[in-house]
């Protein structure tokens, strides 16, 4: 496999705790694991595949840890380069804009010429509007910690099972 890693903030409750289970379902040895409040040009540009976590905060918006790297990527060329997101949200709480965080990032890194896999069933979801949507599926892995929180595991490890095969 292509040299992995894992980028999340360390310091996001909900999302630190899904990005564990995706190590322990992937193996600490096969990914380095980088924190998204730390990260910079250098450190980010040296993979060939990328697991991203992302929250969507408020109203739809990525979370503001992110917001200080966002126009490092604006100037990066990511051609050749897999990318796997996922994030969490609150179907119920906030239904018109589900894990927009995910759709953002993806749309950012596919105008960068970055490739996404990952792509996951919508099923399973109750939602009204989603910019994580691709048609009639989501462009990463969607979880809900406030609704769905005994779905997370078994969504992680087929989302990571599934990666396994599409980083190769």
């Amino acid at each position: 496999m292509s040299k992995t890693a894992i980028f999340y903030s360390f310091h996001t409750n909900k999302t630190s705790k899904v990005s564990e289970k995706i190590i322990e379902v992937f193996g600490k040895d096969n990914l380095d694991i980088l924190n998204a409040e730390e990260v910079n040009e250098e450190s980010f540009l040296k993979y060939d595949n990328y697991v991203i976590g992302v929250a969507t905060w408020w109203d739809g918006e990525l979370p503001n840890y992110w917001d200080e790297f966002v126009p490092a990527i604006d100037d990066m060329d990511l051609s050749g380069k897999k990318f796997a997101i996922y994030g969490l949200g609150d179907q119920k709480g906030y239904p018109e804009n589900f894990n927009d965080g995910v759709g953002i990032f993806a749309d950012l890194i596919e105008s960068k010429g970055g490739k996404l896999v990952g792509f996951t069933s919508k099923e399973g979801y109750e939602y009204e509007a989603s910019r994580a949507e691709r048609g009639d599926q989501l462009c990463g892995l969607c979880i809900d910690q406030e609704n769905q929180p005994r779905l997370t595991k078994g969504r992680v490890e087929k989302w990571v099972e599934q990666l396994q095969k599409e980083f190769k």
